[in-house]
This record gives structure tokens, sequence and C-alpha cells, in this order.
């Protein structure tokens, strides 16, 4: 995709019993390892704007891992928010195709992935929320530009010891 995605978890995990009584299988899919699906508000694609992003699906001995890219939209913006501040850590899948052997699926193909309140699968949570800046990803949180409005002065701040701070 090009950039770093805005946060990253489980789309669902494997042998876990699922609120609807069903227990995703290892394996069950497999076919979406690689693929990109709609990201949406609460399973409700009725509308375009309910559309927030997108997620790359990954699939894991564990279960089906994904990376979700938000869009730029106003409800995109606002469930980044949601996402960063930890309002929002479940998400849900819609698939089709479903095969099962008694409750387990075994096989099915992810159409969509949503932010939800609480999902159907306790596993399906997000684990990694990536901080970004206006000068692109931000992984040292430790440092600071600060301007001090007089020229040719700025200040860094860090804790890191030993790095030239003019």
């Amino acid at each position: 995709m090009g950039k770093s995605p805005d946060f990253a978890g489980w789309v669902t995990k494997n042998d876990i019993r699922c609120a609807d009584g069903v227990i995703i299988r290892h394996g069950a899919f497999e076919v979406n390892d690689g693929t990109t699906v709609p990201l949406v508000w609460q399973h409700d694609y009725n509308t375009p704007s309910n559309v927030i992003g997108s997620i790359l699906l990954h699939s894991a001995p564990e279960g089906v891992y994904g990376e979700a890219f938000l869009n730029a939209t106003q409800r995109g913006k606002d469930a980044k928010e949601l996402v960063r501040h930890g309002d929002i850590t479940a998400m849900s899948i819609g698939a089709k195709g479903i095969r099962k052997e008694g409750d387990d699926v075994v096989h099915g193909e992810i159409y969509e992935v949503s932010l939800v309140l609480r999902g159907a699968n306790p596993g399906a949570v997000i684990e990694q929320v990536m901080q970004h800046s206006a000068y692109g990803d931000y992984e040292d949180q430790e440092r600071g530009v600060i301007y001090t409005g007089l020229e040719d002065s700025i200040i860094i701040h860090s804790d890191n010891e030993g790095e030239n701070n003019s």
C-alpha cells in the first residue's frame, strides 16, 4: 500500500467459541491471505460514508491478522481517533461461502471487516495503534522539536543520551 497502517490486530481468532456459537478453525479463511477488503463501521455498508478504509489480511496459525488503513474522510478520521483513544478495540468479519462441520467453520471468504463496539469473536481485537506525525511515521515518542519563535533557534528535546542537542 506504500504507507504504514493506522492500526493492526486480529480480525478473527481460531478455536474460540463466538457469541453466535460457532468456532473458527485453523485455515478457515486461508483464501484471504494477502488480500485487501473494505473496512466498515459496524457492518453498515448501505451508505458509502460507512466505508472508512481498507484492511490487508494475513492468515496465521492463530487466525487472521489485519493491517488497517483508514481513509481521509470525516468518518475515517473519527474512527482513527476512536481507535487511538482506545474507545474502539474490537473488530468483526463479514464472510461468505461459509462451510461448517457442526459448529466449526472450516472454510469461508472474508468480504469485509468492521470496527465494532463489541465483536462476536472475543479474540478479534486491535493490538497495535500506530502513531503518525506531520513528518511521517513517528516511532520515537520521546523526541520533540520545540520552536521558540527566535530566528535560527531550534531546540531538540530527546532523552537519548549522547545525541547532539543544539
